[in-house]
């Protein structure tokens, strides 16, 4: 364990994020082999054999009770905590946001995930509308600065397939604040046609916090689909992604964000997709789509159709195969 300059500690290991765990977190299924997870005991409890290092999971709802709950628990574990938490949209919602970073920093959280939109391509068709959602999305940033600094702790927003990650750090550096920072995801960038590594050269002078994730393309006549696999098994140069980060950061943890669900569909041969995209490069799509046509599978992973204990294990293979290349290919070490 390590402690930054806050006095929060830290790890060398691979983290988790509670999405590598979506379809038990909080779930409405039974299941004796894999029940839900009901809260963040539930999840330290199961992550902890696997030999994480961190996880980063939300704090909305916590008790001060509860918090220490979850510091004795992960304390216990030797594992690290960090938050996923949601921005304060306008100034009368910053008590609310204050509130829930103070009781996270009494499970031992000092840094937090954020995400200020949703998919760019899909929430907006003109550049009117995105351009109010950016507008929007600096001013919650604006909002929680403050409190923030006040209680000693950072935030990374995500490039969250909403801003390309150029843009993103063209906010984070009019910010200018060691609390706001970037959250990298390693993978959404391609649905804005955005170069993987790119991406990363972009957002490493900012990070705080690492969704480390390889991706799978398949092409179809709209474009392409995308799905998250099992580190080592996509197109993403993931090693590369890390070393460079730990260039510029290295202090950040990665936290695996192994998402199990159907592929999303990137229609960017469409008129609708580009809508918002005014100032785009063609060579943008063109490198995108060569890259899918060269390295693009046969097939990518599904739920559909398949029986929840199907889908089970085939969430908790992929969280234990990429766990393993962390370790075995990686570098990161083990318990």
């Amino acid at each position: 364990m390590r402690m930054d300059e806050r006095g929060t500690m830290m790890t060398d290991r691979i983290g988790i994020v509670v999405y590598s765990y979506w379809q038990r977190w909080q779930g409405t299924f039974s299941s004796l082999k894999s029940p839900p997870f009901r809260d963040a005991l539930d999840v330290l409890d199961h992550v902890q054999s696997l030999g994480v290092g961190s996880l980063q999971i939300m704090v909305d709802g916590w008790t001060m009770e509860f918090a220490r709950d979850v510091r004795k628990a992960s304390e216990g574990y030797g594992i690290t905590m960090e938050g996923i938490i949601e921005a304060p949209r306008q100034e009368g919602d910053v008590a609310r946001f204050e509130r829930e970073i103070r009781t996270a920093r009494e499970a031992g959280v000092g840094t937090h995930r954020c995400a200020l939109g949703g998919r760019r391509y899909e929430l907006f068709q003109k550049a009117a509308e995105y351009k109010a959602f950016a507008e929007s999305a600096k001013r919650s940033l604006e909002f929680a600065e403050p409190a923030l600094r006040r209680n000693g702790v950072r935030i990374g927003v995500e490039n969250h397939k909403d801003f390309e990650s150029g843009e993103l750090a063209s906010v984070l550096n009019r910010m200018s604040s060691e609390h706001v920072g970037s959250c990298i995801d390693t993978g959404n960038g391609l649905a804005l046609l955005e170069d993987p590594m790119e991406v990363v050269e972009n957002l490493a002078p900012h990070a705080v916090t690492v969704h480390l994730k390889d991706m799978a393309l398949k092409e179809t006549s709209t474009g392409f689909q995308m799905s998250e696999v099992p580190l080592g098994t996509g197109i993403c140069d993931v090693r590369g992604m890390i070393d460079l980060v730990r260039s510029k950061r290295p202090e950040v943890t990665f936290h695996l964000e192994m998402i199990t669900r159907d592929p999303l569909e990137i229609a960017c041969l469409t008129d609708a997709y580009w809508g918002t995209f005014s100032e785009k490069a063609g060579l943008d799509l063109a490198r995108t789509l060569r890259l899918v046509r060269e390295k693009g599978a046969a097939e990518l992973p599904k739920i559909e159709g398949k029986g929840i204990e199907t889908i089970l294990d085939q969430e908790e293979q992929a969280v234990i195969e990429s766990l393993n290349f962390a370790t075995s290919e990686l570098g990161f070490p083990t318990l």
